[in-house]
């Protein structure tokens, strides 16, 4: 069957592109979790970001306006998509001129005087080595924000200004996680050595872990941690580290970890850059240190 045509004027159209994209999800009885000043809606095992009537899946980096999203996730065509946005869903939604915000610009939770949740956190509960937590905090990299007690982790630029933090609940059972406002994803958390190799990773923790497995001159390395699996990272620290010369990617052994792994090193291929896959027995790395803290086995290290 053809395609119903409809004719729509370009105030509908733009009207419709606006729509705000969790209140939509709302409608539909999604459930979102606040992250910052944005949403964080699942499709399937996916994390798929939103900000009003923008998304952003971060698995696949692909997004747009709020007729992409329905045409993409609602399975229908332009038209169908534009017309079900302007009311004929089930649902009532505003429809309101978009609004411009200032750009909240980047800035640091104020620290803590202490740092006890944190060490507490990552070597009891993560069983993240001492001396290599040391090693972050003593350069500013990892600390304890003063009003919830999160784990703040420190991104620096080449001339030691900070430009992007991950937080992290340090509650036992909190799940808290989520980057600061206005950070440059180019810059997350990474620690810079002077050997030819780079070790990728989606998450601080898990980079943290793997070090904690292997930590036989581990300084020597550089180190990044995707906060996700977008690439930003990984490309800053070629260009501030001319001396790279093989990236191993250590993303998280699941579906979307592992999909992510396979379009970043088409693309080190299309580049010449020598790379390698290195998968965690479990999930994450992680979940590697804690198993093997529990079953008070030597670990299994890598030769770096």
């Amino acid at each position: 069957m053809a395609t119903r045509y409809i004719h729509f004027t370009e105030e509908q159209k733009q009207a419709a592109r606006q729509i705000d994209i969790a209140g939509l999800l709302h409608s539909q009885g999604e459930t979102l979790k606040r992250s910052g000043s944005e949403y964080e809606w699942r499709d399937g095992s996916a994390k798929v970001t939103v900000r009003g009537n923008l998304w952003y899946h971060q698995y696949e980096e692909v997004g747009g306006d709020a007729i992409d999203f329905v045409r993409r996730y609602y399975n229908k065509s332009y038209p169908e998509a534009v017309e079900y946005l302007l009311g004929g869903c089930s649902c009532t939604l505003a429809v309101s001129p978009p609004i411009e915000k200032e750009a909240k610009p980047f800035e640091l939770p104020p620290k803590n005087d202490r740092l006890s949740r944190v060490y507490a956190y990552l070597i009891r509960h993560r069983k993240i080595d001492k001396d290599v937590l040391d090693a972050f905090v003593c350069k500013g990299m990892i600390y304890e924000s003063a009003d919830y007690h999160n784990v703040v982790f420190v991104g620096f630029d080449a001339d030691g200004v900070p430009r992007h933090a991950h937080k992290r609940g340090t509650g036992s059972q909190s799940s808290y996680k989520g980057n600061i406002g206005g950070s440059l994803p180019e810059y997350s958390f990474h620690w810079h050595g002077q050997s030819e190799r780079l070790y990728l990773f989606e998450a601080p923790i898990d980079l943290l872990s793997f070090i904690s497995m292997n930590k036989d001159k581990w300084q020597q390395h550089s180190y990044a941690a995707c906060c996700g699996v977008a690439d930003h990272v990984l490309w800053q620290m070629m260009k501030d580290n001319p001396h790279i010369e093989k990236v191993y990617l250590c993303l998280d052994n699941d579906k979307p970890g592992q999909q992510a792994a396979e379009r970043i090193i088409g693309k080190l291929v299309e580049k010449g850059i020598p790379s390698e896959i290195l998968t965690p027995t479990l999930k994450d790395w992680n979940e590697d240190l804690l198993f093997t803290e529990q079953e008070e086995k030597p670990c299994q290290t890598l030769q770096l």
